[in-house]
Order: C-alpha cells, then structure tokens, then sequence
C-alpha cells in the first residue's frame, strides 16, 4: 500500500494521530527532502528508513518504489509541508499506482490551501443549475472539484456525458474511511458502473481540466 500523507506546515503538533501510526509502520518513507523528513520523524520517536523522493530524481524513484509495493511493501509519502503532489511531488507517484492497479490511500491533515481559504473569509455561497456549473468545468484549463450526494450523482453523470464527453473524472467516494473508493473514467463509464452499484455515502466529483485532457 502506498500511503500519501499530509505532513504540518508550520506546527508540528498539527500531525494527525493516524499520520504518526502509518510513519511508524511503514517499511519505509519516501522523502522530498530526507533531511527536514528526519526532524519530523526524530521528534515523534520513529526510525524508519528514508527515501530520498523530489523533482529532480521523481521519475527513477517512481519507478523504484512501484516495484516496491508491487512485491507487498508499504511505503509512506511524504513531503516537506501539506500533502504531497500539491505543488510538489508524488502525482507521478500516484498516477502510476492508478495505472497498475496497486492500493493507495491519502491520509488527510493539514493543507495550507484550505486553511488560507477559510482564513480569507471567501468561501462561496452554493449556486445552483448542474448544467451551468459543469459547462465551466468543460471549459476551464485547471481541475474542478464539486461536493455531491449519492442522490445526485447520477443525474449529474447523465448531464455531464454530453458536456464533458470524454474528459476524464474521479469519483472520490467516503474517504478515509473503511470503503474509501477513488473512480475513474469518463461520465458514461462512471455512469454505467454507478448504475450497477448504486453509491453510497459523500462523494467529492473531481472533473480532469481542458488542458490536461
């Protein structure tokens, strides 16, 4: 299993008691910076081997762990501040994992994005009209992210097979918990599996951008 986890930003007593026990049995932690990784891994007791894993060597290292986990390890990923593959790496990491099928998860905690949106008091009201939200999506270049209910999702599927057509999406479904599922696929495909396995719990709708499909 590979295991993203989100480390502080700042304080260290924001790590997530989760986050402490997947460092402490991990067979090993992939690092971007090993040296600033070591300080955080001193201060809470844990010895475990380090990886070194940054932009400069993420290619050959990618390939290196993903026969790591293929043969049963399970590696933690960290980064030096917030969740890796924010601006720093760990995409390639787990788009790979994706494409050979290998387990991963995401243990959440701090996120600088998160905490300066809700610092700004910016936050935006709810707006309806499905169809107009998901023509914006269709037409911007970064990713679009929605909240949606069980209830919703196919309707919302349904109306995004025309606008959106092949761009690919996520359902990220009850996450962190026990059935935690992140789906890919078009709409059509999404929509069929769905149809078949009606969805259950909360779900995070993540729509690929125009420029990246």
């Amino acid at each position: 299993m590979l295991y993203v986890v989100a480390t502080p930003i700042g304080n260290l007593g924001d790590i997530t008691l989760r986050a402490i026990e997947v460092l402490k049995s991990a067979d090993a932690v992939a690092a971007e910076d090993t040296r600033y990784s070591g300080v955080l891994l001193k201060h809470f007791g844990i010895k475990k081997p380090l990886v070194s894993f940054h932009e400069h060597n993420e290619a050959m290292r990618t390939a290196q762990l993903i026969e790591r986990l293929a043969a049963g390890e399970n590696i933690a990923l960290v980064t030096d501040a917030g969740m890796p593959g924010l601006s720093d790496p760990g995409g390639r990491l787990i788009r790979e994992c994706i494409r050979r099928d290998l387990p991963f998860t995401i243990v959440p905690g701090p996120s600088s994005i998160l905490t300066a949106i809700v610092g700004s008091g910016f936050l935006p009201v709810k707006s309806g009209g499905r169809e107009r939200e998901l023509r914006g999506a269709a037409s911007r270049d970064e990713t679009t992210v929605f909240f949606e209910s069980p209830y919703r999702l196919m309707k919302t599927l349904s109306a995004a097979i025309e606008i959106l057509q092949d761009r690919q999406l996520c359902v990220a479904r009850e996450l962190t918990k026990k059935f935690e599922e992140f789906r890919h696929g078009s709409a059509a495909e999404l929509l069929a599996h769905y149809q078949a396995h009606p969805p259950k719990g909360e779900i995070v709708l993540v729509i690929q951008g125009a420029a990246a499909s």
